[in-house]
């Protein structure tokens, strides 16, 4: 029987270790989750202050924007007529752009000599067969576009073309 008493002592005090190990388990799983809570709340409020700085600087180029002035598209009248070499022999090509104030239409207008030859020299040099693909007409663009930009940089304009848009594209 002592052998049994001293057997049941044994079992209740591994039972007690195994309830307090347990317990302290619990306790340290307890205390990372509120401290989890925490520093996600710090971290989240943190990041509400890094908003309203971004908002305050899309504000600032909103505002900038607006002192900037509506987009005015120019068409340049009229088309840029050139003669390829080969099949279709003959581009015409309709171009607007785009620009946010009225200094930078008038430096266009006024300039539309410079820019037509530049522009012209630009298209006389593609080539017919490539000019069928998207592709080679959107490159086309791109080029006339840094080619306008360029002539605006060379004569100190007072802003840069935002976009260049064909308006009629024929060849025959």
């Amino acid at each position: 029987m002592a052998d049994e008493q001293a057997a049941e002592e044994l079992d209740l005090g591994e039972e007690k270790s195994g309830k307090s190990k347990l317990i302290i388990i619990i306790a340290i799983v307890a205390v990372l989750l509120i401290g989890g809570g925490v520093a996600a709340y710090f971290l989240l409020m943190g990041g509400d202050e890094a908003t309203d700085e971004e908002g305050t600087a899309s504000e600032q180029t909103a505002e900038a924007e607006v002192e900037q002035g509506p987009p005015q598209y120019i068409d340049m009248k009229p088309p840029f007529v050139v003669n390829l070499p080969g099949k279709p022999s003959l581009l015409q090509i309709g171009v607007s752009v785009r620009v946010r104030s009225d200094e930078m239409a008038e430096f266009i207008k006024h300039n539309d000599p410079m820019i037509r030859h530049n522009l012209l020299n630009l298209l006389s040099g593609a080539d017919a067969k490539a000019l069928k693909a998207r592709e080679t007409k959107e490159r086309l663009q791109s080029e006339m576009l840094q080619e306008l930009n360029r002539v605006v940089t060379e004569l100190q304009g007072p802003g840069e073309v935002e976009a260049l848009y064909f308006t009629s594209f024929v060849m025959q």
